[in-house]
Order: structure tokens, then C-alpha cells, then sequence
């Protein structure tokens, strides 16, 4: 064979090696390639800070940040939740998703798999102690002779360890096993003094204090721990896209309107006691008589369940939103027909809640027959999501409660779903949820309602 012809196959080769490099390229996401594509694929967690479903709506700090992004740059969002961080991590690396919004922690085991951008948040781990101007500890030398409970084999008991022998011994380390027990009950028990001090991460402890407004967490008990937003080592471009967008004035508008809206309003109700001694419940009584023979309830639950929401208040608005004297969220008042300059109107709010009511006793029919037992399931379905009343229908036939009784038997099953464990059960479609909000929005209503009905009359 000339050399001509050696030639002419190895530059016949190289061309169609190329003219391959090439068409892989272009064949592959256009995320890869440094462009933005049309749908970006997110990834994340089911967690009280990045993704979760509240009365049907998609929230979380982390779920609205990433998706305020993807409408500034024209993009539509396809949303994935993963079981848990390693397989996020997996789906970054497969190339299955673009981003993970999700706080990831930039520690050694993640620093090669990921590319870190997007917010950036620093937590410690903190002491979450009761406030009191005379017994506020301030410095972790005062930790000596305290009695702390934490999770057992958990990372807070192995910190206390440590810090134990670093000051020479005298803190009284109590372990809780997490089955029993699980963050936000131990946060809640020091609330209620049932005991003294825990130990939890900063971020899930700010969370928390917006529900327990009497708590302290300000004395932070390790090193600082960074964690952000994660992509491919392959896509650095967006990366860098995404942390150009967030360095902009509006993003960091957004950003501080997130952060105030997760981390700092409180989210802990009302707390006020009813007052009956005036022979009435609230100045709204002919308006709950009258609409609530529509679903045919007693007009004292239903008066109950506002006061339980509004503290008969029409201009009231929540955290998340919710508006009026039934505390209707702005995507189900659209969907029922009320507009947004009626859902401060008492009539329409209460006229509204009924019709809400209503379709979730009907969907909820099909899985508890007794109406009477049905009102405790629609009722915490109002509150949180009928989602996640379901799920805790499904954990309920799981465990071996009866799902179609409410007290410590469902209740018990929505409590758990803000643990882990159970919130990314196989059963469970819908994550996480604080089940402590129904469960204790239910317990008002019934007990605001037993006191109206030996009082006021039907």
C-alpha cells in the first residue's frame, strides 16, 4: 500500500472521528454545551428549608429561589426529588439532572463531585435553650454542669463528646433515640420546659424558632459548616451563570425576601384564648349560621375553625401567604372563583371556606365512612394539604393504625412526617410535612368548639 493511500485512510479516520466528537456534542443537553435549554432539570430534597407542599403549593427557600432563576433566564422548570442526598449526587454525576438546589455540604467527600454555586449558607451547630435574661448561656464553658439531650448517634451527641473532654467533663449528655423522637419535638420540649437543652443545626433551628418565638439560639457550639447549590465538574459555565444571577441587585432582593420569609416571620399563630362571656363567638356569627348548613356542620365548628385561623380577624395574613378571615391561599381562592380584592371580605372568605370544605369531605368519603369522624380528617386536610392527609392514611395502613380514625391513629402518622424516615417512605407521595401544625390545629378547633358548645347557643 503507497503512502498515498495510508494517508488518505488515516485522514479518512481522523475526520470521521471528529465529525462523531462533534455530533456528540451537539447531541447531548444543551445545558452541557453552554446554553440554556429550554426545561432545567432540578434536583432536591424533600426538607422544612428546600422543597416541600403546604395546602397544595410547592414552597421552600430553595424550590422558589432556583425557580425564580429559571423564569428570569425564559426557562421552564422540570422538578425531581430525591430519596436522599447520595443519590442527588448520583443524579448530578449521570448527568440526569443540571442542578441540584439543595444545600449540599462542601466538605472533601462532596469537593470533586459537585461544582458549588448559587446561595451559599453557613451553619453551626447551636444550643437551642429557653430565654432568660438570668440563665442565658452565652459561652460554651457554661455548658459545664448542664444537662443537654440530643439524638442518639447523631452528629450534635459525638460534637458534645468532643466538647465534654475539651473542657474537662461536666456536661450531663442525655441520648434520645430518633424512633421515638424527633427534632422538632425536642425543640418543642424545651419550648415547654420538659427539658432543659438541645443541640440542633442553625438553619433548622431558625426554622423552628419561628414557631417558638421564647427561644434561644444565638451560641453556636462548633466550626462552621458551608453548604450551596451543586452542578456537574462538565457544566462550570452554568455555575458561573447561576452565580452571576445571584450576585445581581433583584436576585438579592429576592434572596432577603426568602430568607425573611422562611427563617425570620413568625409562623406560631394565635395563641389568645376565646372570649364566650358575651353570649356569642365572634360578630360574624350570621355569616357562619348562615353557610354553614351548606355542608351541614354545626356553625360553632366552622366558627371555631376561623377563629383557629384568623382569630376572627379579616385582614389577617400568614407567612405563607394565606388571607382573610378562613385564611384562604391565593392559588385556591383563584381556583374557587374569589378574587384576590374579595379575600379580605367576611362573607366571601367564610362563603369560599365552605365550598373548600366541602369537596375535601367528599374526597376524603372514600376513605373514612363515619362523617363525624370525617370532619377531624377535612379539617386537618384544610390546614395542611389534603396530600398529606392521604399519606398519613397510607403510613397508617402501613403501621397498623386504623386509617380511618384520627386521634392516635392518623394524627400519629402525620406527626411522623417530619421525620426522614417516614416522609421518604415508599407509602408516602407527598415528603414532608410539620405535622405538629394540623395535628395541634385540629386539637384547638375541637377544643374551642367543646367550650362553645356549653356556652353558646346552637
Amino acid at each position: 500500500m503507497n503512502k498515498f493511500r495510508w494517508f488518505a485512510i488515516l485522514f479518512t479516520v481522523a475526520i470521521a472521528l471528529t465529525v462523531a466528537c462533534c455530533k456528540g456534542k451537539s447531541g447531548s443537553s444543551s445545558a452541557s454545551s453552554g446554553k440554556f435549554p429550554d426545561t432545567l432539570r432540578v434536583g432536591t430534597l424533600y426538607s422544612p428549608t428546600s422543597y416541600f407542599i403546604y395546602r397544595e403549593e410547592k414552597m421552600g427557600y430553595d424550590y422558589e429561589l432556583i425557580n425564580n432563576f429559571c423564569e428570569s433566564k425564559g426557562m421552564a422548570m422540570d422538578l425531581v426529588v430525591a430519596p436522599n442526598l447520595s443519590t442527588l449526587l448520583a443524579m448530578v454525576k449521570n448527568g440526569e439532572i443540571d442542578v441540584a438546589a439543595y444545600e449540599i455540604p462542601l466538605t472533601a467527600e462532596y469537593k470533586d463531585k459537585i461544582i458549588p454555586c448559587g446561595p451559599e449558607n453557613i451553619s453551626h451547630q447551636v444550643l437551642v435553650q429557653p430565654k432568660s435574661v438570668d440563665s442565658l448561656i452565652t459561652d460554651v464553658t457554661q455548658l459545664v454542669g448542664k444537662e443537654i439531650y440530643v439524638e442518639k448517634d447523631s452528629k450534635y451527641q459525638h460534637r458534645l463528646a468532643n466538647l465534654n473532654d475539651e473542657l474537662g467533663g461536666g456536661i450531663t449528655i442525655h441520648t434520645v433515640d430518633i424512633d421515638t423522637l424527633i427534632t422538632e419535638d425536642m425543640i418543642e420540649m424545651v419550648s415547654s420546659g420538659k427539658i432543659p437543652l438541645t443541640v440542633i443545626d442553625s438553619d433548622v433551628a431558625q426554622i423552628n424558632k419561628t414557631y417558638y418565638n421564647a427561644l434561644d439560639i444565638s451560641l453556636e457550639i462548633s466550626f462552621p459548616q458551608r453548604a450551596s447549590w451543586g452542578v456537574s465538574p462538565r457544566m462550570s459555565w452554568l455555575a458561573d451563570s447561576i452565580d452571576s444571577w445571584i450576585a445581581g441587585n433583584a436576585p438579592k432582593d429576592e434572596q432577603e425576601n426568602l430568607m425573611k420569609r422562611y427563617f425570620e416571620l413568625s409562623k406560631g399563630g394565635y395563641n389568645y384564648q376565646i372570649d364566650l362571656s358575651k353570649g356569642a363567638m365572634s360578630k360574624y356569627d350570621n355569616l357562619f349560621k348562615k353557610y354553614a348548613k351548606e355542608i351541614d356542620w354545626d356553625w360553632r365548628l366552622l366558627a371555631s375553625q376561623s377563629f383557629a385561623e384568623s382569630n376572627f380577624n379579616p385582614n389577617a395574613r400568614s407567612w405563607a401567604g394565606a388571607r382573610g378571615l378562613m385564611q384562604i391561599m391565593p392559588r385556591t381562592a383563584k381556583g374557587y372563583g374569589l378574587s384576590a380584592k374579595a379575600m379580605n371580605n367576611p362573607e366571601a372568605s367564610i362563603k369560599t371556606s365552605v365550598k373548600i370544605l366541602k369537596d375535601l369531605d367528599k374526597w376524603l368519603s372514600k376513605h373514612v365512612s363515619d362523617p363525624e369522624e370525617r370532619k377531624k380528617f377535612v379539617l386537618a386536610a384544610y390546614n395542611v394539604g389534603i396530600a398529606h392527609v392521604y399519606d398519613g392514611i397510607a403510613l397508617a395502613k402501613k403501621y397498623g393504625k386504623d386509617p380511618t380514625k384520627w386521634k392516635d391513629n392518623v394524627e400519629q402518622m402525620i406527626l411522623l412526617k417530619s421525620d426522614a424516615k417516614y416522609y421518604n417512605d415508599p407509602v408516602v407521595k407527598f415528603g414532608y410535612a410539620r405535622g405538629k401544625e394540623p395535628v395541634g390545629y385540629v386539637k384547638k378547633i375541637l377544643n374551642v368548639y367543646d367550650q362553645a358548645r356549653k356556652q353558646i347557643p346552637a
